[in-house]
């Protein structure tokens, strides 16, 4: 493999980001960062414990009444300044994400840094448009009108597929409506999260509006939500840890927005282009070694395409490239773990008992079996109750079914617990048209899968979850809405007085 990332020195001071500074863990237990590529040891750090999240919790508390009191202009300006200090350190970025994740290095420069980077940019003019309903006497004698106010301290917990991106995806909405945050990352993968907060200080944000506790998610996960001092839970990651994440943010009666798992269904019907179908399946399958909750999982395709489908899919899968993150030429990195790659290996060898592994399915050898590598999988023949169609198998394995009617095929893309994203593929508008209306799924592409953009919403129907990451939705998530109602008569007795005392 080619030169690493170096990062011992950046954080030498510790792996906590807490009121403006870096500071070691107390929990008195290490964890050791692992570059998923070389399974070598990347860092050691002190995890966080109680003792931290505290601290950190208790820094945001501080911070808060001058944040919030900050106008809209002054968060914005702040905001752009945080936006340029990330743009000047992008590559920094992108060989962090590259080293802790394993991405290429082609994704992290071109999807992970430039999409946290336009967030961040968008969310500083959004600073300015927080809006209430216009004013109006509404009872004909009061004059009303709605303030929307930042809720406080945010405790959120972002996952390690898109470290960089999540933690911006929770951090961003929030500042900019006003509150302060205490962002857990996973403890595998928070190098680029720590970098987020530091960067954000240097642009003159002030300490303790955002900190960083690196630590597991059943000692400082688990204690952020239910901190009587966090007045709102952010979370992303799986469905089960989800509800863990509910059930310990309901004693506590905080607001919650949960981005949860997916199963996303890939609809082609007999009309579609299939060429470019074949590719947005491969590519939206593949993005992030499928370690992705909205990638293409589940491909339905109409029954006059499916033989021709599957095969040009099992073709095109083949010359994707396995290599070296740090490469430039690299399509497919490892998964994030060596435990990760073993979990989705179990999902296929699993299969084999049912369904047809078409191309993949097994871990490649040569320079690359030290790495958590899997090649690119392709599944067909299994049944729509059967474990590779309905659970989230979160690596590079793409399941291909056939339908017969349109009506089949929407049934089949609903027919999950899911319901975070979706694309339907083709030439006529009618037909998409009713797809998007039907599919039953926070985003639903039509003829691409995968593309975001800072101007629109990300988020889940069923148990996927509920709240909208990104776009000014995002606010209806970190604001407490408001009614202030002002009398216009400067009447001592009102006319409604009459129901307490005396008559008309």
């Amino acid at each position: 493999m080619g030169n690493r990332f170096q990062v011992q020195d950046r954080f030498k001071d510790g792996a906590q980001y807490i009121d403006g500074e870096l500071r070691p863990g107390t929990s008195g237990r290490n964890h050791a960062i692992v570059d998923p590529a070389t399974g070598e040891q990347v860092l050691a750090y002190d995890l966080a414990g109680s003792d931290d999240v505290d601290a950190a919790v208790a820094a945001a508390r501080a911070a808060f009444p001058g944040w919030a009191g900050a106008t809209p202009g002054e968060r914005s300006d702040a905001l752009h300044r945080f936006a340029s200090v990330l743009a000047e350190q992008a590559e920094d970025f992108a060989q962090a994400e590259s080293l802790q994740c394993g991405k290429p290095i082609k994704l992290s420069r071109e999807f992970d840094v430039p999409g946290t980077v336009d967030n961040t940019a968008f969310f500083a003019g959004a600073a300015r448009h927080l809006q209430g309903q216009s004013a109006g006497e509404y009872s004909g004698d009061h004059t009303s009108y709605v303030r929307r106010e930042p809720i406080g301290v945010v405790g959120s917990i972002a996952p390690w597929n898109y470290p960089l991106q999540m933690a911006a995806w929770k951090v961003l909405p929030a500042i900019a409506a006003g509150n302060t945050i205490v962002l857990k990352p996973a403890e595998i993968t928070p190098l680029t999260s720590l970098m987020f907060a530091r960067a954000a200080t240097e642009a003159g944000i002030p300490d303790g509006v955002l900190n960083v506790v690196a630590g597991t998610g059943r000692e400082a996960g688990e204690h952020l939500v239910g901190h009587p001092d966090v007045a709102m839970t952010s979370f992303t990651g799986s469905t089960p840890v989800g509800k863990r994440v509910a059930e310990v943010a309901t004693a506590t009666v905080k607001r919650l927005h949960l981005e949860l798992g997916g199963k996303a269904p890939f609809v082609v019907f007999d009309d579609a282009d299939l060429d470019a179908a074949v590719h947005g399946a491969v590519a939206g399958a593949l993005i992030n070694s499928g370690q992705d909750c909205t990638a293409a999982t589940r491909a339905y395709v109409q029954r006059p395409l499916y033989d021709a489908f599957v095969s040009a899919v099992a073709d095109l899968m083949a010359t994707v490239r396995l290599g070296d993150p740090f490469d430039p030429s690299t399509d497919l990195g490892p998964l994030v773990s060596h435990t990760q790659r073993d979990r989705v290996a179990g999902f296929v060898d699993r299969a084999r008992s049912y369904a047809t592994v078409v191309t993949g399915g097994k871990a490649p050898g040569g320079d690359l079996a030290k790495g958590a590598y899997y090649l690119p999988t392709l599944i067909s023949g299994a049944a729509q109750d059967s474990e590779v169609v309905q659970s989230e198998i979160f690596g590079p394995v793409l399941v291909v079914l056939p339908f017969d009617s349109d009506d089949e095929g929407i049934a089949l893309a609903n027919d999950t617990p899911y319901g975070l994203a979706a694309s339907a593929w083709s030439r006529d508008v009618y037909r998409t048209g009713r797809a998007t209306r039907e599919i039953k799924a926070g985003c639903v592409w039509v003829n691409d899968h995968i593309p975001i953009i800072s101007e629109m919403p990300h988020g889940g129907y069923k148990a996927s979850g509920f709240g909208k990451d990104m776009s000014a939705y995002s606010f209806e998530e970190y604001t407490q809405v408001k009614h202030v109602m002002h009398d216009n008569t400067a009447v001592v007795r009102k006319d409604w007085h009459r129901t307490i005392f005396g008559d008309r």
